[in-house]
């Protein structure tokens, strides 16, 4: 191996006085010095931080040091590295490494370290023309990427995308929309390092346990055009764009806030909705996808704009996303409640869901709330039956990880699913009774065990009211009819 300089190795601090003197002082040399790398950082990993700006022509990695040296083809493509990172940080599994130029011109390896070699070998395969990573690499110039989102049993929002990607860099636009029944979207970083980055560490992982995994290529385009600012576009460097018709406005106020934990791409979550499946855990427990969320998660909802006439503490619409812990109307603004999810995520599903829809009339508005709980009143206060517990409720339906229940997460439809139906109740009767919540009975469908059906409404609006109405409806021998929206059509 080549003999490396005592200065670069002693035990000086990484950003000691001494070493920034060094680093000022250093002259540009094609061989750069890495340093402060993770534990467990690959050499591909390394490579990757030099493949946007030249070909890579040797390697040295210093396990023990937590150091490495990388080679560049020639030494403007050092350069323009150095200086590129010196005004972007640069990350390896999310933390951050220091670069700068070597006191070596060049690196002279050990060739039996067949290892380092193979590594090399295949770099050099991936930039040789024709080869179908080299298309790979033309690529990279572009800041934007496309996103496909597989086995996609639970919502992903424009607001998901954002709160993970944004943990590689500087997420400009994302546009989403659905293609080939499959849900994509595309977005844009600052830097096309930023989205090499983000490609690198996410592509193949699953965003919840075991579905909704991310396929992850580099767009041709270079820039998107974002006209407006909802639920499905997004131009962060624009919020005065317009919401579109129909959409609901995107207030840059709101942040969704999840949990600062390194095994997980939005927060540790419980059961069936922890992100990441356990083999991709076990990278992100090594660093791979390190993602800290912000701190101060919170499973509690503002609900605003409600009926005043007929608001109370029912949370029959919210259930369907998760389990609802405890509830609470404001008592200086009765047209606004307080609704404490289980979990931070079924919060999150909750909201991107019933955000903008229409109840008894109106349009609520559905956003994470400051508050981390729920308080119940003081014993003795009476607070005139604005908060309700529901901790110990027998009708939750998330509790069991695992339950078929997670994959029955949809958004408001016309169409809704029943099930737990007694075997006396007939077609009639089911229609009699929702009928009776105001709304117009289209079609019915008995599945074939006559246990469950699906139900259409006239409306959207319509089935939200009768879904309030009916579920968990006492069908008689405290057997509950439970009710949820359907993707199907009858």
């Amino acid at each position: 191996l080549i003999s490396i300089s005592p200065e670069i190795l002693d035990g000086a601090p990484n950003g000691s006085d001494s070493k920034k003197l060094r680093v000022e002082e250093a002259l540009p040399s094609r061989v750069i010095h890495i340093r402060k790398l993770p534990n467990e950082a690959s050499e591909t990993e390394v490579i990757a931080l030099g493949l946007p700006f030249g070909k890579v022509t040797n390697i040295l990695t210093l396990k023990g040091k937590n150091q490495a040296f990388l080679e560049m083809g020639t030494e403007e493509a050092a350069v323009t590295m150095v200086n590129y990172y010196s005004k972007v940080t640069p990350l390896i599994r999310n933390i951050q490494v220091f670069i700068q130029y070597s006191n070596h011109k060049e690196l002279k390896t050990d060739a039996a370290n067949q290892r380092t070699q193979a590594v090399l070998q295949a770099v050099s395969a991936a930039q040789s023309p024709g080869s179908e990573v080299q298309e790979v690499l033309a690529a990279v110039s572009s800041p934007v990427l496309r996103i496909i989102i597989d086995n996609m049993f639970y919502p992903v929002t424009l607001d998901v995308l954002q709160q993970i990607f944004s943990k590689f860099g500087t997420v400009m636009k994302i546009i989403t929309f659905t293609k080939n029944n499959q849900f994509q979207a595309l977005l844009q970083f600052s830097d096309p390092v930023s989205a090499q980055q983000a490609k690198l560490a996410l592509d193949g992982q699953n965003i919840y346990n075991s579905c909704c995994t991310l396929r992850i290529d580099f767009s041709k385009l270079v820039n998107l055009n974002v006209k407006y600012n909802n639920d499905k576009s997004r131009d962060y460097t624009r919020p005065e764009l317009p919401a579109g018709d129909g959409q609901p406005s995107f207030d840059p106020t709101v942040a969704v806030a999840f949990s600062k934990d390194s095994s997980s791409l939005l927060g540790k979550i419980p059961g069936a909705l922890n992100p990441l499946s356990a083999a991709a855990a076990a990278a992100a427990a090594a660093g791979r996808v390190a993602l800290a969320g912000q701190t101060g998660s919170s499973g509690v909802l503002l609900v605003s704009n409600l009926n005043e006439e007929v608001s109370n503490t029912d949370t029959s619409n919210t259930r369907v996303y998760g389990d609802v812990q405890r509830v609470k109307i404001l008592y200086n603004k009765k047209d606004s409640a307080l609704i404490q999810m289980s979990e931070s995520n079924q919060a999150q599903l909750a909201m991107s869901h019933l955000n903008g829809q229409k109840m008894y009339g109106k349009i609520i508005r559905v956003t994470l709330s400051k508050h981390q709980t729920v308080a119940l009143p003081r014993d003795g206060l009476d607070d005139q039956g604005l908060t309700k517990d529901f901790a110990n409720s027998p009708l939750h339906r998330f509790k069991k990880p695992g339950s078929k229940n997670f994959q029955n997460i949809f958004p408001p439809s016309a169409t809704l699913h029943l099930s737990n139906i007694p075997q006396d109740v007939t077609e009639d009767d089911l229609r009699l009774l929702f009928s009776n919540t105001g709304g117009t009975v289209k079609a019915f469908k008995f599945f074939q065990d006559r246990k469950m059906a699906l139900i259409q409404m006239s409306t959207v609006e319509e089935a939200i009211q009768a879904l309030i109405d009916l579920h968990n409806y006492n069908m008689g021998g405290n057997q509950h009819l439970r009710v949820s929206f359907s993707k199907s059509t009858i």
